[in-house]
């Protein structure tokens, strides 16, 4: 009789708890080409590199929480680094915004836009006085595969982005 309770006491639980595990994350469903742990490799300026990041839910689906690193082999005038980032994206009302932190003391606030067909996103930092502007683009390429672009700005040409790095990342099985 006490397996029997337990177990009706799970059939008739299980759906609140699946509910509850659930509907967080249906705030970012349209985010789904991009959720997952993500590995890349490319090069720009800095020189070729590789690394990985992720992208998952937080706070019970409040937020997604990007984190990121990329290692540099030294070259002829650099030692080799390693560059580490995070970033909580959230809503804002109707707006996406996002909060960026790295390993190199930056801290960058981002307009977040994903496309209607949820197969690009971008993320442009707000237009601050004096300093430089960044855009940092995701395009989806195949089904586990997508093509990224961190670009800059001069602080005397804010909307004139160069691209800094160019990668590739293959979506973790």
């Amino acid at each position: 009789m006490r397996k029997l309770s337990v177990v009706l006491i799970g059939v008739l639980f299980l759906p609140i708890w699946v509910g509850a595990q659930q509907a967080p994350a249906s705030k970012w469903s349209a985010w789904s080409e991009f959720i997952g742990t993500w590995q890349g490799a490319g090069g720009g300026q800095p020189g070729q590199g590789a690394g990985e990041f992720s992208l998952l839910p937080g706070l019970q689906g409040e937020v997604l929480v990007r984190r990121n690193y990329a290692s540099y082999p030294a070259m002829k005038a650099r030692p080799a680094f390693r560059h580490d980032d995070l970033t909580i994206i959230y809503k804002d009302g109707a707006r996406t915004r996002a909060d960026y932190w790295d390993s190199e003391g930056h801290v960058i606030h981002y307009a977040v836009r994903l496309s209607r067909d949820g197969r690009e996103l971008e993320f442009v930092s707000d237009a601050v006085p004096g300093q430089p502007r960044y855009r940092l683009s995701y395009a989806k390429t195949g089904r586990d595969e997508m093509k990224i672009t961190f670009a800059i700005a001069p602080p005397s040409a804010p909307t004139e982005f160069k691209t800094y790095v160019v990668a590739a990342a293959r979506r973790k099985k």
